[in-house]
């Protein structure tokens, strides 16, 4: 049986034109300065709204609805670019590596619903005696095409272009275009690609208008001379006679700066006689006296026009281009840009909109973009397609390093039983090629890519090696990259691995430079140890840096019938299989709003390290991490935070120092700090350097902080000894008042001049705590060790339930009642109890003592000892307490003002901090774990009229507080799923287990551990008032007497 042509990986294209370099051709040079497409008369957008049907499949598809007398008043309409199942035609589906139905190459389901599309055209006169090209930017998965009724062409590859010549199947005026997409063929084995199943024309479509003589493809490649004193440029043009007679003329070129003033002699190259049909190539060279180089950090572009003339002089076609002149080579084990190493501080980046789906809008580009360039991030890989062209734009004007990868992934292979299936196929191999020779003919010109990539996850054949050899014979410029290529066989230029961990990278041993193509999985609450990964990578020259997978949520909007919006994830849209919330992996969300995974990536990546030698006498080692700038590029400013509040501030020069060089720093703080170091002494002090931008760019306004680094000092530095030995004499009185103490049959009941505390006599639990006439606490304090399960808990959770952590019962084996300095103001509660979980014999030995104070403080001090087969990590180990729902207000000191963990904290400075209860929460789409604070002091919550409760402890301690519980949180699907309890829900702990990148990659690392072992944690409970005394100042004031105790 003969398959149709979309089953037939041999049969990729019928009519499509050859491959060629992305540009649009314009009428004068003024007018292609200008880069926009639109204000070309050669240029014809199509998209807008479309004529649209939808089948189950091409045989339930209209027949003939290609010819224009067609009727189609009964369709509906689609906007043009889209993706129909957004639309509301069909249904998304998400998958990270099966296939959504069997596999059976090169055959696809029957059922492959099918897109019909019809709309009307008009050609203006003036594009009489032109060529028409029509263009398709990118259509999932296949697609036939028709004008006026007959077939142009036939093409696939889900997101490369294909072009048409359509010249002698239009007229003057009206005209018909015709369009059958295809959701499944034998390319989309080649396209399973972790992301959703979007089918349909989502790139833009148009029309160019090209004279019978014109330019069809360009090649600029740039090459330094003399260390970069020097550049050539060199062009190399492909011209067609496309007329029906002899045709000449000339060809000039010329290279001009930003301010369009010539930036090298021009070159007019007499083009010869052409006859028809003909095709010639035509090269040039310019010459650049002490170019401007293109880096990420630098990105300098020319402007290179091409003016094609005719033999009386007109000139018929005009191009422009922008130019990075830069090099890339490999050399003593580096890629290097210009002849430096660089380091990738990179992302992957889907093509996502949650409304839109893959039809991504060049302002969302554009935002993305910049949302990198604001964070500190310098390189992009196109995971795992090539991009909308006009992203590639972006990237060469705004600065950032590209790997272009082709459309290639065949995952689901590997559960299918051999993922090398395709790769090692000769029948495949023509569609493995075709792949990376679109890519690298549409994208060669773009400055930003350094790097061509063979697609990913498609294991390993032969298939990969002709990819290889056609891309190192036709561009022998850039190196190779492609992750599978395990045994290196293929002999890829760049050694890369994925979700490796920070030891078995330390370990690497190969000559080749090194990147994680993908590390640090930001799905939810995550990734931890990015600052981890940063520093070995500057440790050893030889590794190159990371991409983050990945950029963007892939969650689809929906409202919901309580008229919430949610993002929604895979099965829920009735896929019979699906990944679940594995799309939802952003370090952004799909509104474009930063993760706090973000705002920690910029913090690790950041440009300048600083290193304290001696803060307060302002010794610094500081380390300029930009590879090409000099670090005086940006300004310095300074401020002292005493309390969390700034006590001083002002500008520091910043020093000069070479790219990717340190040196040692000295600098004196102002005189301010001395004027005021008798306050300070007592109180927590730091110092806080911030280097910012001095002048606004194309992608952040003057004064943008691009990094940061502060310091403790300590306030006795700035004073004279004498006065500093005084100060540390200076200890607070507690005044002494007797304690109540009152034994019923079920409770003691403790009492003081201003609290009441009910304590149950068998178990030690808090009944009630009162204090000025109010309740303090409505459930807890109890021990907890569970957490809401994290994306990034996936594989630890399994063993965490195997061990019962998430269901400890607690028994009570007694509790005593120490009242013996009552009279004193001091009681006390011992209890020995013992935490297991069911059908299991290991267990948590605990011994608490709760020191109950006159003036009503609660100390609460238990210390853990493991028996028996124990876990060897665990979640979290604190207590779990609930507060009025009034007690709506924190303020706290410590890390702030977003969510830290042991592994995530760099990104958080230290100070005092503010925020209602509802704002410490972090939204996840998928609730989990969240708003965590670490390297607390103390924290307090408080009602309207600022009364609450403060805790601290005799370190530091980690916090959290919300209105839903852990269940909750584990219970809801999305986060418009909880619903807000009356209570806040707050968590005490010693520590957290760090977050890791387990969703897809390693555990925590075992210094951010939490290990199930002997632990002691106190923590101090004080009601209070704020009218009465400020949070800080109880804090200080209930820690200096705990230390006089």
């Amino acid at each position: 049986m003969t398959l149709p042509i979309w089953q037939d990986p041999t049969k990729l294209h019928l009519n499509r034109l050859d491959s060629r370099a992305y540009f649009i051709p314009h009428a004068q040079a003024d007018e292609a300065l200008t880069y926009e497409r639109g204000l070309s008369p050669f240029f014809q957008l199509l998209n807008g709204e479309w004529k649209f049907h939808y089948a189950p499949s091409p045989e339930q598809a209209p027949k003939e609805f290609e010819q224009p007398d067609y009727d189609d008043a009964a369709w509906e309409r689609i906007p043009v670019p889209s993706n129909w199942q957004m639309e509301g035609y069909g249904a998304p589906a998400y998958t990270n590596i099966l296939y959504p139905f069997p596999v059976d190459p090169p055959h696809v389901p029957g059922q492959n619903p099918t897109g019909s599309y019809r709309r009307t055209f008009w050609i203006d006169e003036s594009w009489s005696g032109r060529r028409i090209v029509l263009r398709f930017e990118g259509v999932d998965s296949a697609y036939h095409v028709w004008v006026n009724g007959v077939l142009i062409g036939y093409s696939q590859v889900s997101r490369m272009p294909a072009e048409f010549d359509i010249t002698d199947h239009v007229r003057s005026g009206p005209n018909l275009i015709a369009v059958q997409v295809y959701q499944w063929s034998d390319g989309t084995y080649l396209e399973d690609q972790d992301m959703w199943w979007l089918s349909g024309i989502f790139r833009d479509v148009y029309l160019l208008a090209f004279p019978e003589m014109h330019l069809w493809d360009i090649t600029v490649r740039t090459t330094l001379v003399d260390s970069g004193k020097q550049a050539r440029v060199d062009v190399q043009t492909l011209l067609r006679n496309a007329g029906g007679s002899t045709a000449g003329g000339t060809l000039s070129v010329t290279l001009l700066d930003r301010s369009l003033r010539p930036a090298a002699e021009g070159v007019a190259v007499d083009i010869g006689m052409l006859s028809a049909g003909e095709t010639r190539s035509l090269s040039a060279a310019l010459d650049v006296t002490e170019p401007k180089l293109w880096s990420a950090e630098t990105p300098h572009l020319y402007h290179l026009m091409l003016e094609l003339k005719n033999a009386q002089g007109e000139v018929m076609q005009s191009v422009a281009h922008r130019v990075g002149i830069r090099e890339v080579k490999l050399e003593g084990g580096n890629l290097r840009v210009n002849g430096r190493a660089v380091m990738f501080k990179g992302v992957n980046r889907h093509e996502f909109h949650p409304d839109l789906g893959r039809a991504v809008p060049l302002a969302t580009m554009i935002e993305d973009v910049k949302l990198m360039k604001r964070f500190n991030v310098n390189a992009v890989r196109t995971s795992h397609y090539p991009n909308d062209p006009r992203f590639y734009e972006l990237c060469d004007e705004y600065g950032l390093y590209v790997i272009d990868e082709a459309d290639l992934e065949t995952h689901g292979f590997q559960p299918a039983g051999d993922w090398s299936r395709l790769s090692k196929d000769p029948a495949w191999t023509a569609a493995y090629v075709d792949r990376m020779e679109r890519m690298v003919m549409r994208d060669k010109n773009f400055a930003s890519i350094v790097m061509w990539s063979l697609g990913n996850e498609s294991g390993y054949g032969p298939n990969h090696g002709a990819m290889a050899e056609w891309a190192r014979s036709y561009d022998p410029t850039r190196p190779l990259h492609y992750e599978g290529d395990w045994d290196d066989t293929l002999g890829v230029d760049i050694h890369s691995h994925m979700y490796t961990s920070v030891q078995e990278v330390e370990e690497i041993d190969d000559p080749r430079p090194f990147i994680l193509c993908e590390f640090a999985h930001a799905m939810g609450n995550g990734p931890g140890a990015f600052e981890d990964y940063v520093e070995l990578f500057y440790r050893y020259p030889k590794l190159q840096g990371a991409f983050v997978w990945d950029w963007v949520d892939q969650g689809i909007r929906r409202t919901r019938e309580d008229g919430q919006q949610e993002m929604a994830y895979g099965g829920e849209f009735g896929e019979r299989i699906h990944d679940g919330n594995f799309c939802l992996n952003g370090l952004i969300d799909g509104n474009r709003q930063p993760w706090p995974a973000l705002h920690e990536y910029k913090k690790a990546i950041e440009p300048v390290k600083v290193t304290a030698i001696d803060a307060a006498s302002g010794q610094f080692e500081v380390e300029n991490r930009f590879d090409f700038l000099p670090l005086n590029v940006l300004q310095g400013f300074y401020t002292v935070v005493v309390g969390g509040r700034i006590a001083a501030s002002g500008s520091f020069p910043v020093p000069d120092i070479a790219p990717r060089r340190k040196a040692a720093w000295a600098w004196r703080i102002g005189p301010a700090v001395h004027e005021i170091a008798p306050s300070l002494i007592g109180q927590d002090v730091w110092l806080k350097l911030s280097f910012q931008m001095p002048a606004s760019t194309a992608w952040a306004e003057a004064g943008h902080e691009v990094a940061w680094a502060h310091f403790p000092l300590d306030p006795a530095v700035f004073l004279p000894p004498a006065s500093a030995e005084m100060s540390s004499h200076v200890r607070p009185n507690r005044a002494s008042a007797p304690i109540g103490v009152r034994e019923e049959e079920e409770a003691y009941i403790l009492t003081g001049r201003s609290f009441r505390l009910d304590i149950d006599r068998r178990s030690g639990a808090l009944l009630a705590w009162q204090a000025e006439g109010s309740d303090l606490l409505t459930s807890g304090p109890q021990l907890q060790l569970w957490r809401a399960v994290i994306d990034n808990d996936m594989y630890n959770v399994q063993e965490w339930r195997s061990f019962g952590l998430h269901q400890m019962d607690e028994r009570v084996d007694e509790v005593q009642l120490d009242a013996s300095r009552a009279g004193d103001g001091v009681v006390r509660i011992i209890r020995r109890t013992r935490l297991g979980a069911p059908a299991l014999s290991w267990g948590l030995r605990c011994r608490h003592e709760w020191t109950i104070r006159q003036d009503g403080t609660v100390t609460l001090h238990v210390h853990s000892t493991p028996e028996g087969n124990h876990p060897q990590v665990m979640p979290r180990f604190g207590y779990e307490l609930s507060l009025p729902g009034t007690f709506d207000h924190c303020a706290w000191y410590g890390r702030g003002p977003g969510e830290s963990y042991a592994d995530s904290k760099q990104a958080a400075g230290h100070g005092w901090y503010e925020a209602s209860v509802s704002d410490l929460m972090t939204a996840y789409e998928k609730p989990q774990e969240n708003g965590n604070r670490t390297d607390t002091r103390w924290a307090a919550w408080t009602n309207r009229r600022g009364f609450g409760l403060l805790a601290l402890s005799d370190g530091t301690f980690d916090f959290s507080a919300h209105r839903y519980t852990i269940a909750d949180l584990e219970r809801a699907p999305h986060h418009a799923d909880l619903t807000p309890r009356e209570d806040i829900i707050v968590h005490l702990d010693k520590a957290q287990h760090g977050l890791g990148s387990n969703s897809c990659g390693p555990k925590a690392l075992p210094q951010h551990e939490l290990r199930v072992d002997d632990i002691a944690f106190t923590v101090t409970l004080v009601p209070f008032s704020r009218d009465a005394i400020a949070p800080d100042a109880l804090a200080r004031r209930v820690a200096s007497l705990q230390d006089a105790e």
